[in-house]
């Protein structure tokens, strides 16, 4: 396992992170799969768990929790603050108070600290963002509260979904330690604005949705049936799962032996931009933890394939079916 440096933390993380939404948010769990899952992760390296309190209404953070009650001051773990509205994506009109008000961001990362059983938290963010609330510094003002009296090391902001440029202004202030987006293969904006910002303010990226909910891992292929609760059903539906796989099929031209599958393709994209701190692909089973971690082996895409994989972009425009 390699690792960086989340921005200017200078916390230390390593570069495959666990995303931990599928643990205890959506679909039938498997709690005791989920832990081996875990401790897998942390055998081979992975010290970053990111989580939310939205998560299976803090399942997901108990589970956290409870398997490394033990090395709780050796992995790094983040947690996120739902709006308090319970919507998202949060829109530039609407106000702080009703999103992110101080007394909420300081009641949310109490009730994160009690499911997970620590004291302190490594990274607290917001779990949506509209670059509107740079001139509102409510939010900031609880996370530097937060921070003096001990109970976070740092904070940032988890961007809205498919919104590749509403973190630009924020990263360009350099007012947090992270900003958390979508990128990948297919969703490559953010490379436009968002990570050469994040590079010059030393804000660490966090990247989430790396195989773009499945495509690119290659196994949803026109005709896949998901399973009972697996709210991608609504997401990709049989027409897009049709439209997407001439863009899929297309990628297996850059596998090689440093890459032999399309996962590792995919990860190895995200890792090879100087931006990126780390990687958090949803990991349910301990299958998903053994082959995303082995990708993390120091060798990254050469600077031809990353030009070639630009022309892969495929910005779809489609929502999530949450989104207001």
């Amino acid at each position: 396992m390699q690792y960086r440096l989340l921005g200017k933390s200078g916390i230390q993380i390593s570069e495959i992170g666990f995303g931990a939404w599928g643990i205890g948010g959506w679909g039938a769990r498997d709690d005791a799969e989920a832990t081996r899952a875990l401790r897998r992760a942390y055998e081979l390296g992975v010290t970053f768990y990111d989580t939310a309190l939205a998560y299976g209404n803090g399942h997901s953070e108990g589970l956290i929790g409870k398997a490394f009650k033990t090395e709780r001051h050796k992995i790094v773990i983040a947690s996120k603050i739902p709006p308090k509205t319970s919507r998202w994506p949060v829109k530039p009109n609407e106000p702080i108070r009703e999103t992110f008000p101080a007394d909420w961001v300081i009641e949310c990362t109490e009730k994160s600290l009690k499911n997970l059983g620590t004291d302190y938290l490594d990274v607290i963010q917001l779990h949506a963002w509209t670059d509107a609330y740079c001139q509102h510094t409510e939010w900031l003002e609880a996370f530097q509260h937060l921070n003096e009296q001990g109970k976070i090391r740092a904070f940032g902001v988890s961007v809205n979904d498919w919104d590749a440029y509403g973190g630009v202004g924020l990263a360009q202030a350099g007012l947090v330690d992270s900003i958390q987006v979508i990128y990948n293969i297919f969703e490559q904006r953010p490379a436009e604005a968002l990570l050469p910002a994040a590079l010059t303010s030393q804000t660490g990226i966090i990247v989430r949705v790396p195989f773009e909910e499945g495509l690119l891992t290659g196994t949803l292929k026109p005709g896949y049936q998901f399973a009972e609760g697996d709210w991608r059903a609504n997401w990709l539906t049989p027409e897009r799962l049709v439209e997407a796989a001439p863009s899929v099929k297309a990628l297996e031209q850059f596998l090689a032996p440093d890459r032999p599958t399309l996962p590792s393709l995919a990860l190895k994209f995200c890792l090879s931009h100087p931006a990126v701190s780390t990687i958090i692909p949803g990991m349910r089973r301990v299958a998903n933890v053994e082959a995303n971690t082995s990708s993390s082996d120091g060798v990254l895409l050469d600077e031809a394939t990353l030009r070639k994989l630009k022309e892969h972009a495929f910005t779809h425009g489609w929502s999530y079916p949450w989104a207001a």
